[in-house]
């Protein structure tokens, strides 16, 4: 989940896998006082439509779309606890979360027509993106879900997130797309390395324990992202409500697409130095830029003229003073793009070069 105090900065944890939670109860939320709204289902948008009548059709947009969407949702069970999936295609896979997936190359999946689980095998995880691809084995065909272009999405626009959290299957969550194209940092954690999401879908649907690798669908019932953070309060330790971010589905189905023909990422259109790097901090602990432990030959980094032992401090107007900045200045970034990295060769002072990034090797 990712928590955003009030100066803007951020850290997050994630919302799954999580064990299952016991629950005594259960409460539905009805959505009243509707005037007016505009959606691609049966909702009329004429401001003379009957208040009680808009809210009706809009009622049955998200019947309709649970309906179309949840039977594509299902549950991955791994040794560390519980996540979500959408099923893929006809032939059994499964996307999700890498950070569901974990280390784990066997899961049990749960279909949400029934109560029998079902073995799955690791095809591929890509933690950059937080995608991976699992596939079913032996079990009875499920239905794949309809992806829509997250391209097409606006502020504004009703979602609806499905999955299981806290271990109850096919729950759902609406609100709207808060905002598109975010640059999310995520933590490192037991199961994931940790990275920077590039393009985000932010949305007010709230995101629990084990929605992640879920779908976030519209109201036509196509999956536009999968939810993979969620906000928590830094100052009350809990939840922080209408805070959520979803990887987009153009990006998410391309990644998987790539996985199942392939095997493995081969095009990640991330951009990247040519370099490894680790946090330098000062003589007060205190981090101070991002080290040059190893340059690649003939990479961006190394044709720039960096070597190892620099300290990069910026990059174009933005400072980098931790590995993770570095990650997200350049997942502001494509390949091919050109971009001024300011470092510091001790003993000397600044120097400002001229980079032209490369793509960040797939695996």
């Amino acid at each position: 989940m990712r928590t955003v105090d009030r100066a803007g900065t951020a850290t997050l944890r994630r919302p799954g896998p999580r064990r299952r939670a016991v629950v005594t109860a259960l409460c539905a939320t009805v959505v009243a006082g509707t005037t007016a709204c505009t959606t691609a289902g049966n909702t009329p948008s004429a401001p003379d439509v009957p208040p009680a009548r808009v809210a009706e059709l809009l009622e049955q947009d998200y019947a309709q779309a649970a309906t179309r969407a949840l039977p594509s949702v299902v549950e991955i069970s791994t040794d560390s606890g519980l996540g979500s999936g959408v099923v893929f295609d006809d032939a059994g896979h499964v996307l999700t979360n890498a950070h569901v997936v974990g280390n784990s190359t066997s899961f049990q999946v749960r279909l949400p027509s029934g109560t029998a689980t079902y073995p799955a095998t690791l095809v591929a995880s890509w933690p950059p993106d937080d995608i991976a691809v699992i596939k079913l084995v032996g079990a009875p065909p499920a239905r794949p879900a309809a992806f829509g272009r997250s391209s097409d999405l606006v502020v504004g626009d009703i979602v609806i997130a499905m999955g299981n959290p806290f271990g109850l299957d096919s729950s759902v969550t609406e609100g709207v797309v808060s905002a598109l194209g975010r640059t999310v940092s995520e933590p490192a954690g037991p199961n994931s390395p940790g990275t920077v999401l590039r393009d985000a879908i932010q949305t007010s649907a709230p995101i629990n324990p084990g929605n992640s690798g879920g779908a976030l669908v519209d109201l036509h019932g196509e999956v536009i992202g999968i939810p993979t953070l969620a906000a928590v309060n830094p100052e009350a330790g809990g939840a922080a409500p209408g805070i959520g971010f979803a990887v987009p589905s153009d990006l998410a189905t391309d990644l998987a697409r790539q996985i199942v023909d392939n095997g493995k990422v081969v095009d990640s259109r991330r951009a990247a130095l040519g370099l490894s790097a680790v946090t330098v901090t000062d003589a007060n602990g205190q981090p101070a830029g991002v080290g040059v432990a190893a340059v690649q030959p003939g990479g961006p980094a190394a044709n720039a003229g960096i070597r190892d032992g620099d300290i990069i401090t910026m990059i174009d107007a933005t400072e980098v003073r931790n590995a993770q900045q570095l990650q997200k200045a350049l997942a502001e970034h494509r390949p091919g793009d050109v971009v001024q990295v300011t470092f510091v060769r001790p003993p000397g002072g600044p120097t400002t070069v001229p980079v032209t990034l490369g793509e960040l090797p797939s695996g």
